[in-house]
């Protein structure tokens, strides 16, 4: 009998939720979570499943990609396939990195299943087949139906049909085949275009696939008198969130004024962002919005803080909600005469919403750096200045570590992100910390 191995993260596996999302990679020879349902539709016995936490391979995504490939070095197996991940962003971009690398290491048919809205789709569709998935784990029966059915296709050895017949994201691959009944290629060229001259619906056999290309803003060129801004989908606000920010699928952001603010204080500011362990936020809210060390350097490395931050909610807010919000805020910083911005982002979705509203803002020809832990979530978007930050729920400042320790990272960060506004570059640039 054909065999299958499935990846999980440490929610499905039933390990629990954010507390323990730094879980370690980890193999069992048993069924767990959704690996059960895979065992009763495929036709492949599931024989292992393999679990590791959201923010561990987040964070270590060599380290976590090397240790699974281990596990698998002695196994058996015909098919691997992760998830489904849903709208979870971090999830979807681990199972999309998971199952490239096994595609590539053991030439295996790997297979997984997401939202459109997550970020893993564009960063992972032309690798494998990525199911069009839904958005909760409501949908788990649904999207393990559609993963099964394609696989047992592809077990049974049975013709497999195109990522439109099957329900997969396109790919971008091109298959040569000829179909006797089939109009000739002229007649049916003939027929498009008398079609689309008439303003009749029409689908062509060849689509392009447009990206969104964003040219580099003109940098900073006198950073010591250039008013900064910063915006954060960190959903850091006042603690009585006074524009009611939704805590997911955000469709509203709040300003906030820090006039004569040393630091933002916790008590009186705090995150609302569903989906990671809010206590390091919530203890220190600059480790996501760093007031902090702007107001340190103020009037030394740069010129001023504007009087107000931007804050909404990235997780599972979409593209299009991102850049209306970021749209909005545009005219304020226009307004306002603001130099550059930093924009701070947590986890996967929350990275995308983010990258989103950067290219708006840099758009309009104001230099803007995203500081984030998942990078590979803002390239994907086109985001053009990067700064790596160490963790998703507390991107400037690891709580384990000392005041001392946090404000000097936190400080050589954003230092980093400073001045990468005043850095003229022909192409993204990931910059160096």
């Amino acid at each position: 009998m054909k065999k299958a191995i499935v990846y999980i993260n440490q929610f499905f596996a039933g390990i629990g939720g954010e507390d323990k999302a730094d879980y370690k990679p980890e193999i069992r020879n048993e069924l767990v979570g959704p690996a059960t349902a895979f065992n009763s539709m495929l036709d492949a016995e599931v024989t292992h499943t393999i679990i590791c936490g959201d923010n561990y391979i987040g964070s270590n995504p060599e380290e976590a990609t090397e240790e699974i490939l281990g596990f698998l070095e002695e196994l058996d197996f015909d098919l691997f396939v992760a998830g489904p991940a849903f709208q979870a962003g971090r999830y979807g971009v681990a199972c999309g990195r998971i199952c490239k690398a096994v595609k590539e290491k053991f030439g295996a048919k790997v297979i997984t299943s997401m939202h459109p809205e997550n970020p893993g789709v564009e960063m992972y569709r032309k690798d494998m087949a990525i199911f069009k998935g839904g958005k909760s784990a409501r949908e788990m029966k649904v999207d393990v139906k559609a993963i099964s059915n394609y696989a047992n296709k592809y077990l049974n050895g049975e013709e497999l049909g195109s990522a439109a017949e099957e329900g997969y994201f396109s790919q971008g691959i091109r298959n040569q085949y000829f179909n006797s009944a089939m109009k000739p290629a002229a007649q049916r060229g003939v027929e498009m275009l008398i079609k689309k001259l008439n303003g009749e619906e029409f689908v062509t056999e060849l689509p392009i696939p447009v990206k969104d290309v964003v040219e580099p803003a003109e940098p900073i060129k006198d950073l010591k008198h250039a008013k900064i801004a910063l915006m954060t989908t960190g959903g850091i606000v006042p603690v009585d969130n006074p524009d009611r920010i939704q805590s997911a699928s955000a469709t509203r952001w709040g300003k906030y004024d820090v006039t004569g603010m040393d630091r933002l204080k916790s008590g009186e500011f705090k995150t609302i962002h569903a989906g990671f362990d809010p206590a390091a936020a919530n203890a220190d809210p600059n480790v996501i919005m760093p007031i902090d060390v702007l107001r340190d350097m103020e009037g030394n490395v740069y010129g001023e803080l504007h009087k107000y931050f931007y804050s909404t909610v990235g997780t599972g807010t979409t593209q299009a909600e991102a850049e209306r919000m970021s749209s909005e805020i545009l005219k304020e910083l226009q307004e306002a005469n603001v130099d550059g911005v930093i924009m701070t982002s947590t986890w996967g979705t929350c990275t995308r919403c983010g990258a989103a509203m950067v290219n708006v803002i840099e758009k309009a020809g104001i230099p803007i750096v995203q500081m984030c832990n998942l990078v590979p979530v803002a390239q994907s978007v086109g985001v053009n200045k990067i700064v790596p930050t160490i963790s998703i729920p507390y991107p400037l400042g690891d709580p384990a570590t000392g005041k001392d320790v946090q404000w000097n990272l936190r400080h050589h960060r954003v230092e980093v992100a400073l001045n990468a506004l005043t850095e003229k570059i022909e192409e993204p640039k990931v910059y160096t910390v």
